[in-house]
């Protein structure tokens, strides 16, 4: 009996060594996923400066072919980052890992990384088109009677209902560009915010 008893017992040592065993495997591997992810969110912000740099450049020159082949570039590089995003979210859900907790965290920055690019574009797009007041005028429909002399059809006598039509139509703009850069702050501040409980997870595995 007794020496069923210390059979026993070492079986159960043994069980509980190779759990911890598993256990000590498996935060190994999420503390690898949550690094990797901490790469992938690097990678974004790099992906960011350059839209950011080639924009201001476009801005300056007027590059088209230049800036659409960056945006092209970074359209791929985004797309592969919420690729192995995804994947790492698949991982966490795991029977194996079981970390619904992590899968949901990284789901969040998800979320609002695609907020942060659609509103960027946004942004992009509102500063390419400029002010309603200040964009150039196009004399394709002028009639032009000698060569650097034309009827400009866009003349017209300033009126007080003109004034408020562009004035109101600047006050849209505004207004839209605004609430494009407060919608990009405002994903940041909650990006960062999860990357921050990202640190804290990585830092309690560390210390096991």
């Amino acid at each position: 009996m007794e020496d069923f008893e210390k059979k026993v017992s070492l079986k159960d040592s043994m069980e509980i060594e190779a759990e911890n065993n598993n256990c000590s495997n498996k935060s190994n591997e999420i503390l690898h996923l949550l690094r990797r992810f901490l790469e992938v969110q690097q990678r974004r912000a790099q992906a960011y400066a350059r839209l950011k740099t080639g924009f201001s450049e476009y801005m300056k020159s007027g590059g088209e072919l230049a800036y659409q082949q960056l945006c092209s570039e970074i359209t791929v590089e985004f797309n592969d980052c919420s690729k192995q995003v995804l994947e790492m979210e698949s991982l966490f859900l795991n029977p194996d890992y079981c970390r619904a907790d992590l899968a949901e965290l990284l789901r969040a920055v998800q979320i609002q990384e695609k907020q942060k690019l659609n509103l960027t574009a946004t942004i992009q797009v509102l500063k390419k088109a400029g002010r309603p007041s200040e964009r150039l005028v196009n004399h394709e429909n002028c009639l032009f009677k000698k060569p650097m002399e034309h009827e400009c059809v866009h003349l017209h006598e300033i009126t007080e209902a003109a004034g408020t039509e562009d004035a109101e139509a600047n006050a849209e703009y505004d207004n839209a560009l605004k609430e494009a850069i407060r919608g990009v702050q405002d994903a940041v501040t909650t990006i960062n915010e999860h990357l921050e409980e990202v640190r804290y997870e990585i830092a309690a595995l560390e210390a096991e």
